[in-house]
């Protein structure tokens, strides 16, 4: 009975777990078919919105300043944005966005508009209009408030022909204000004009003021009323010999009028119907982006990521037949989940985005890797495995590598998202986005997928087309020749400290060049209809009055200035200067960083760093111990200060792309170590007396396969990049092909010597300082043990 009872259990248990595999595989199904539809039904109703650097535009960044009467807090920049949202509403620009940033800040999108002039003087103007009485003429003809402590108080200003009135307090402000309209006055031939209303208790002021100076007699200045928008006097005209002392102008509306333009008329009509801003605002970074450029970038990045995207896909089908044909398959729906939560969650998709979008195509396949390569070392290891057996198990062992490498990478998105602006923080939520989706991809649908194929017989019968019934060429080497390469793990510190000194002195020789993002300044790109020479370009910026504008050529007739920063006018005179040297010249972007807006990005990105560094380090000894912990930190280090000083060497700028795709190798390069030290973990579990090093090489080997076959669809993804994109991604895609290079390195070549040094050094500190290769390749625990005894 007991014989037969255990024959019956043996085979009934299997049947048992195979109905809760097969429960858990159809729940899998329902949700994967669950988040397919609704991606596909998001991406079907909802477009995603671009950036102005793919659609072309002026971006405006307003600082709001504090004045003696009002304090540039919060509230204050939230009643701001109000204003603001009037003016642009009536600059009729589709689809703008005004969005405050910070407590002082105001970032201004306004989609199609290429005269940034324009913008800024219709959104940076204060627009505070009073309407004063005129107390007399000022015999000493000079202007005495151009920031009164209150607009509204006594001050002396010029008039239209530049004669010094004295002027009382304001009779009327904006706030009385009711609305107000440019009109064309045709019947008394006087051109364009401002009419304004007046609220009900604005009339009864405006007959006030109007009566106190009709009682002076026709020549007298105390007989005018000037009225004063922005402390300037737009017009002051006298008071109509028909209207009665005390009386007053009766009505509720006056008009404006001094020769405008229909132009003038109707931005003057906006501003004073838009309302006066509460305390005044400062331009402190502006970007034109011309659409061509916008164009050229979503051709760019598209034809890149096709590209990029079809040879992956190549790559994984070549090396894991069928299974990379359903993850292939699972790629697919990653770019649909990812598209659709872009554009549910009102993303703006910029160029940097577009990258990282992209780019998320390569860490989406590294969690297909790690699965394959784990069910194949389980086919290896069992005599007779099914393939379903082996992916399940694949599966399951693969996932705390997963997890771990993917909340690394979610680290850096949120210290993007969170400590950087503009198009840099647009790229931390593409690729916090693309984590989230390439984690659903690999570990939902291309499981699911797997499951399904896995189990049709086949399949069953046929295990060489899944892909994992062999173990690789790359394995197959390994296992062959058995290297022992954490042999003499100083000889590989020693290199990795010479590539770092080389490197790292190009910072001290070359020196960084910091983009304008954290220099501050003024960039202009050009299309020329001839190509320029860019030494001409520099002498006749010279003699032009700008002898440290730095020129640069891209392409066969772009031409790039850089400059300090420069008044609109003076940038005209620049236009002009790179116009009469090649011909016909079109404006391609424009920016404009303020130096403090510069030095606050400067900070911002070290500090970036600093705490990317900081929550590696903590995260990694958190998940393992704290000596895999520094030893990855140290080796992030190692990558981050190789690729500075590379670019340093190269001559490339150091901006905010740059930033994206540093903090970018930083969590692909402890993606990695992650994948090292979570085998080591494992070899721990089972094998605690093994010294360190040679557990630290049979983890290497055995990760080495994944290590090469993620890297090669990186690499693919990022060369497609760097030879099709254009300009900024070409560096980022040059910086990101550094990274995985120099990442892939540090993690067996650093990271993993450096453990192995670090952990037979706590080894010798433990048997007391003994100086034998014994106690050196004791483990920690071990000659814990043995000192205690």
């Amino acid at each position: 009975m007991t014989r037969s009872r255990s024959r019956n259990q043996s085979r009934t248990q299997p049947r048992t777990q195979s109905r809760a595999q097969t429960r858990a595989n159809r729940i899998r199904a329902l949700i994967a078919l669950a988040v397919m539809g609704v991606s596909v039904a998001i991406a079907l109703t909802t477009p995603i919105r671009l950036g102005l650097d793919l659609r072309g535009g002026t971006q405006i960044v307003l600082e709001t300043r504090s004045t003696p009467t009002a304090k540039a807090d919060r509230e204050a920049t939230d009643r701001t944005v109000e204003v603001l949202r009037g003016r642009i509403d009536a600059l009729g620009v589709a689809e703008p966005t005004i969005v405050r940033s910070g407590d002082n800040r105001v970032v201004v999108e306004l989609p199609g508009v290429q005269d940034p002039k324009k913008a800024a003087d219709v959104l940076g103007r204060t627009a505070q209009l009073t309407v004063h009485s005129v107390a007399g003429v000022d015999e000493e003809g000079k202007e005495e408030a151009e920031h009164p402590a209150d607009p509204a108080a006594e001050r002396v200003l010029k008039d239209e022909s530049g004669l010094a009135l004295r002027l009382k307090a304001a009779g009327l402000t904006g706030q009385d204000v009711k609305g107000a309209d440019a009109v064309f006055d045709q019947q008394n031939g006087a051109g364009w004009l401002v009419t304004i209303d007046f609220k009900d208790k604005g009339s009864d002021r405006w007959a006030k003021v109007t009566g106190e100076a009709a009682c002076f007699p026709a020549g007298d200045p105390q007989r005018r009323v000037a009225i004063v928008l922005d402390n300037k006097i737009i017009s002051s005209p006298q008071v109509d010999p028909s209207v009665g002392c005390n009386t007053g102008i009766a009505g509720g509306s006056t008009q404006i009028t001094g020769s405008f333009s229909d132009t003038e008329a109707r931005d003057l009509a906006l501003l004073v119907k838009g309302g006066a801003l509460p305390v005044p605002v400062e331009t402190v970074e502006q970007r034109t982006i011309g659409a061509t450029l916008g164009e050229e970038a979503i051709e760019a990045g598209a034809l890149a990521g096709i590209i990029g995207t079809a040879l992956t896909a190549l790559f994984i089908i070549v090396i894991y037949r069928l299974m990379g044909v359903l993850a292939t398959l699972a790629l697919i729906c990653y770019g649909v989940i990812s598209y659709a939560a872009l554009a549910a969650i009102g993303a703006t998709l910029t160029l940097p985005g577009l990258a990282g979008f992209v780019l998320a195509i390569g860490m989406a396949v590294d969690a297909n890797v790690l699965v394959f390569e784990r069910a194949r070392e389980e086919h290896a290891a069992r005599s007779r495995p099914s393939p379903r057996s082996a992916l399940t198990t694949g599966f399951r062992s693969a996932f705390s590598a997963i997890a771990d490498s993917n909340i690394t990478t979610l680290i850096a998105a949120a210290l993007l998202f969170f400590l950087a602006s503009g198009p840099v923080k647009g790229f931390g939520v593409t690729l916090g986005i693309g984590v989230l989706a390439s984690m659903v991809s690999a570990l939902v649908i291309t499981r699911v997928l797997a499951d399904f194929a896995a189990s049709r017989p086949i399949v069953y019968t046929r295990p060489k087309i899944t892909g994992i019934a062999s173990i690789g060429p790359v394995r197959e080497r390994l296992l062959r020749r058995d290297p022992f390469l954490m042999k003499y793990p100083r000889r590989w510190l020693a290199v990795s400290a010479v590539v770092l000194v080389v490197a790292g002195a190009g910072i001290f020789v070359r020196g960084l060049n910091f983009g304008i993002e954290f220099t501050g300044g003024r960039l202009i790109e050009y299309s020329t209809a001839t190509q320029v020479d860019p030494g001409k370009a520099r002498s006749a910026l010279t003699d032009a009055g700008f002898p440290r504008a730095v020129v640069q050529t891209s392409g066969d007739n772009g031409l790039t200035v850089r400059t300090e920063p420069l008044t609109d006018a003076e940038a005209a005179t620049v236009t002009k200067t790179v116009n009469e040297l090649g011909g016909k010249t079109e404006l391609i972007r424009d920016e404009l960083i303020g130096p403090s807006l510069g030095d606050e990005l400067r900070r911002d990105a070290l500090i970036a760093l600093g705490l990317a560094l900081g929550a590696q380090l903590l995260y990694l000894a958190f998940r393992f111990r704290w000596l895999f912990g520094s030893s990855a930190v140290s080796a992030l280090a190692h990558d981050v200060v190789i690729l500075v000083g590379v670019f340093a060497w190269l001559g490339k700028p150091i901006d905010g792309v740059f930033l994206a795709a540093l903090l970018t190798v930083i969590g692909y390069s402890v993606n990695d170590s992650v994948v090292l030290f979570d085998r080591i973990r494992e070899l721990l579990g089972t094998e605690r007396k093994t010294p360190m090093d040679k557990l630290m090489n049979r983890a290497i080997l055995q990760t080495l396969p994944r290590t090469i076959n993620t890297g090669m669809g990186a690499i693919l993804i990022l060369a497609s990049l760097a030879v099709l994109a254009e300009d900024s991604l070409t560096d980022f895609a040059l910086a990101l092909l550094i990274g995985v290079v120099v990442g892939t390195y540090s993690s067996v070549f650093t990271a993993a010597p450096l453990s192995v040094e670090l952990d037979q050094r706590a080894a010798r500190r433990a048997s007391g300082g003994r100086g034998d290769r014994a106690a050196a390749k004791t483990p920690p625990r071990q000659a814990e043990r043995q000192e205690v005894s």
